[in-house]
């Protein structure tokens, strides 16, 4: 312990709140957006991604097949061998996966520009670090502080993202040979 008081649980900083705040306006915007065909895909898949939707599913096609089956008195069989109830899920479901393929898309989209907002945070945060180790390192220098080895020389290197990349590209090619 440092001796520091623990903050009250839920406390934040500001700028912890402002952030949150930011990306919160930041989705709203990005679905306010969407194109209209984007958001009835959305509609549609959230709705067929509910346990009503299932449920709706579960009386339609369970009266559809206890009907059928000639377990109803009264009510004739009006497609006893299944073929329309099967044409019918068909046609949905080839419909529902395109509504599902559009969110998918659009989900997609989004996560691969937070991905390079992450990635180009990432290597500003490393490049800035690079130039505090070398001060720091210049620092020590002057001052005849030990500076502990070869280890504290690695964070003084720029590191190229390029360069990691190959690396990367390499490694799994080779893992792909074997």
């Amino acid at each position: 312990m440092t001796g520091e008081a623990e903050p009250p649980p839920g406390a934040m900083s500001e700028t912890l709140r402002e952030n949150i705040a930011t990306l919160a306006a930041r989705r709203r915007a990005e679905t306010d957006q969407a194109s209209f065909s984007e958001r009835i895909a959305g509609a549609i898949t959230r709705f067929t991604g509910s346990m009503t939707f299932v449920a709706i599913h579960l009386v339609v096609f369970g009266g559809w097949i206890v009907a059928n089956l000639g377990w109803l008195p009264g009510v004739p069989p009006f497609d006893p061998s299944f073929v329309t109830l099967a044409m019918v899920a068909s046609v949905e479901a080839i419909f529902l996966s395109t509504f599902v393929l559009i969110s998918q898309n659009r989900m997609m989209r989004a996560a691969d520009r937070r991905a390079d907002l992450d990635l180009h945070i990432n290597l500003l945060a490393e490049h800035e670090l690079t130039k505090v180790g070398d001060l720091l390192a210049r620092i020590a220098e002057r001052l005849e502080v030990h500076r502990g080895g070869e280890s504290y020389d690695e964070i003084r290197q720029i590191v190229r993202p390029h360069t990691v990349l190959d690396a990367i590209d390499a490694a799994e090619e080779g893992a792909a040979k074997t």
